[in-house]
């Protein structure tokens, strides 16, 4: 391996040579208490900066191995790490001079959650730290300033190194609360199952966020307090006791006036899928890890899903059990996305009645009798919500501001005053006993079946690759075709966008051989993962720094928003 000297030397030889000198840096070179390894040169002073990454050996980081022996507390140390060095690197960003982007140093800017990123891992075998960033390397024009590219790699670089990813440099006291909150979140992720919960929300938690483009918590908002009847109590490993809300499996009903924190608390749930960095207000609001937040999402694309449970004897006799549409309406996109989550694995949906179509949600009593049920080919959710729940053990949290009829079928119902949560379950079951009972199917709903075997897509090659294009959380591109992931809500960061672009890549490289089901294909990708971590769908000789890990849920429904999947 050369050395760091070998560095300097080359960079010297270069100065002032025309900017394709810059790619004789590519490889590893030995620094004092690191190795750093150029992945890709960047063609212009202009173009996306170039890619490097540090790896401390694990005997000069020094992290003890009870910060990360278990994945849970590894994700979060990383995560740490990961802001750690970004703050370093903002100190000395553009600090180099020269043209276009010369000077840049950077790495992954992190949100609230703390998720599974390419930009830092730590091999659990030995403690060894990696990080990935980019620097744009200098140029005056094209011209290369080497002098300047000096300074990041061998002035800026060695002082982000020793403040961020050196244990013995770190805030030990802050170090350690990473874990031990790490450790505690998963002890209430563990105790859910074993309490009958889907979710619990912590006393004093903050939900309402800063604004509609900022996740931090509003300064001066109302603290979460629980309803006595729903109380659970728990001892965590660090924090000691702690109590909140527990949101029991079946059907629960929030419910109250408007700008009451209905879909705030909604909000919260379907975000409690991910842990949150301290601070957030969100810490100890933990849902169960397969939830999925349902909507409609008119013309999207349905490529033969089995939607019969909701729709049925269509007019124009099109068959529903292998349901395929273009520009789907806001009851069928909403029947599918129902489908496709039972067919991720999920244990939870999540709805908030302002997102959905409204003649899937409900049917009342006056228009039951108007349009008899033998001429609507629609089946309203709330009709199999029971069915979901006692068949398949999906639990549904709903969130209704129009419709009483829900009250029948609630096993919870809780109203949200002044973003104050109590449970009114006995008032509201009374007061629906008053009214006609809802007039459910004679049939119980059957399971779908899940046989798609998708195929490779040959047009989606264009001279020879597949190129991918994110479009911030609005969706990703793979050359010209475009997969909108507008309304797959629980997208927490942009970078788990593009990971689902490698991922759809992979899968269109490697797996879509008509043989197996898409059931098939997502699990076999997630042992990959597992195995390999993002190496398994690297492009190239290196591992791309701009990575955060989707659960198996949004891959799921990645590919089935994919127009280009071929069935």
């Amino acid at each position: 391996m050369r050395t760091a000297d070998d560095l300097r030397q080359l960079l010297y030889s270069i100065d002032r040579k025309g900017y394709p000198a810059y790619k004789g840096t590519k490889g590893s070179y030995r620094f004092g208490k690191y190795v750093l390894t150029i992945d890709h040169v960047q063609g212009d002073p202009f173009a996306a900066p170039s890619k490097l990454h540090i790896e401390v050996a694990g005997k000069t980081a020094r992290f003890p191995e009870r910060l990360y022996d278990e994945k849970h507390k590894r994700i979060a140390l990383q995560d740490y790490l990961t802001r750690c060095f970004e703050r370093q690197a903002a100190e000395y960003s553009f600090q180099a001079k020269g043209s276009g982007k010369s000077g840049i140093l950077s790495v992954t800017r992190c949100g609230q959650e703390v998720l599974e990123r390419s930009a830092c891992t730590v091999n659990p075998a030995n403690g060894d730290v990696i990080v990935r960033f980019e620097a744009g390397f200098p140029a005056n024009g094209r011209t290369i300033n080497a002098r300047e590219l000096m300074k990041i790699l061998f002035d800026f670089l060695p002082e982000c190194v020793e403040n961020a990813l050196l244990y013995g440099n770190l805030d030990k006291s802050r170090t350690e609360k990473v874990m031990e909150l790490s450790e505690d979140r998963e002890y209430i992720k563990g105790r859910l199952g074993e309490l009958g919960l889907v979710a619990f929300v912590a006393n004093g938690s903050v939900l309402p966020r800063e604004s509609g483009v900022s996740q931090r918590p509003m300064k001066g908002a109302v603290r979460f307090t629980s309803p006595e009847s729903m109380e659970v109590t728990m001892n965590l490993p660090y924090r000691g006791k702690i109590t909140g809300m527990g949101i029991k499996k079946g059907i629960t009903l929030i419910v109250g006036g408007g700008y009451h924190g209905k879909s705030t608390l909604l909000k919260a749930l379907e975000m409690g899928v991910y842990p949150h960095i301290a601070g957030d207000g969100r810490e100890y609001v933990v849902t169960e890890e397969s939830a999925v937040k349902i909507r409609a999402e008119d013309g999207r694309s349905i490529k033969r899903t089995d939607i019969s449970m909701f729709i049925n004897d269509l007019p124009n006799k099109k068959d529903t059990k292998a349901f395929s549409t273009e520009d789907a309406s806001g009851s069928t996109s909403q029947a599918a996305n129902v489908i496709e989550a039972v067919e991720a694995g999920a244990g939870t949906f999540f709805i908030d009645e302002d997102t959905s179509a409204t003649n899937f949600m409900v049917r009342d009593e006056l228009m039951q009798q108007v349009i008899h049920r033998d001429m609507e080919p629609i089946t309203p959710f709330i009709e199999r919500m029971r069915d979901l729940y006692e068949l398949q053990g999906i639990s549904t949290v709903l969130v209704a501001g129009s419709s009483g009829a829900y009250f029948q079928v609630a096993d919870t119902v809780l109203q949200m005053d002044r973003y104050i949560p109590r449970e009114i379950t006995a008032r509201a079951k009374k007061a629906a006993s008053a009214y006609p009972p809802l007039e459910l199917p004679k049939e119980r709903a059957g399971k779908p079946v899940f046989e798609r075997k998708p195929r490779r897509n040959p047009g989606i090659v264009h001279k020879g690759r597949i190129k991918i294009k994110t479009m911030g959380k609005d969706g990703v591109q793979l050359n010209h075709e475009t997969v909108d992931l507008r309304y797959v809500e629980q997208l927490a960061d942009y970078e788990q966008l593009t990971c689902l672009g490698y991922l759809l890549k992979y899968m269109e490289e490697n797996m879509l051989d008509g043989k197996r089901t898409v059931r098939e294909i997502v699990s076999e990708l997630a042992e990959n993962l597992e195995k390999d971590g993002f190496e398994a769908i690297s492009d190239g000789n290196y591992v791309t720094g701009n990575l955060a890990l989707p659960r198996q849920q949004e891959i799921y429904a990645c590919i089935n928003r994919y127009r280009g999947l071929k069935l």
